[in-house]
């Protein structure tokens, strides 16, 4: 059991050389580690709002890449709305211009055609005329130069002028 009962002179000592010690870390480890510790607290705290700051900032521009990221759109759908407007206004006038320009062929051609046409039906009548005039001549060439198939022709005309 003498074991377990710590000898009196051993305790003391122990006792001692702990006072010893401690007083020695007191006066010079002591502050040295809490400056230490402190330091390091401090280290720690500002790191800690730094990463706040950081966070803050990065939550920050992101809602404004997002707002911009939203003008973008809206801005594409703007020009896209507009080019498309622009196109159809474009195809309209297009359509429209094409249109009038067709009528104005149509019409033109129509006019042409009425032209050649009465240019074709006086050339013709002229021709008419002038084949009834050689016609007539002929006929009254060889009818003057018979007197008595003239008479003969005279008096059938009487007769058919009476019977109507």
């Amino acid at each position: 059991m003498d074991l377990l009962q710590p000898a009196l002179g051993l305790f003391t000592i122990s006792f001692l050389i702990f006072i010893i010690v401690f007083l020695i870390l007191k006066k010079f480890a002591w502050k040295p580690i809490l400056s230490t510790l402190k330091e390091r607290e401090t280290s720690i705290a500002d790191s800690i709002a730094a990463a706040e700051r950081v966070k803050e900032e990065m939550a920050q521009m992101k809602a404004e890449h997002e707002h911009v990221l939203a003008e973008a759109k809206a801005e594409r759908s703007k020009i896209l709305k507009e080019a498309k407007e622009a196109k159809d206004q474009i195809i309209s006038e297009a359509k429209t211009q094409a249109q009038a320009e067709a009528k104005k062929i149509i019409n033109e051609a129509y006019t042409a055609i009425e032209n050649q046409k009465m240019a074709a039906l006086t050339d013709v009548k002229n021709q008419v005329g002038s084949l009834v005039i050689e016609v007539a001549e002929k006929v009254l060439r060889k009818e003057l130069s018979d007197k008595a198939a003239q008479e003969q022709y005279i008096k059938q005309q009487a007769e058919s002028i009476k019977l109507n």
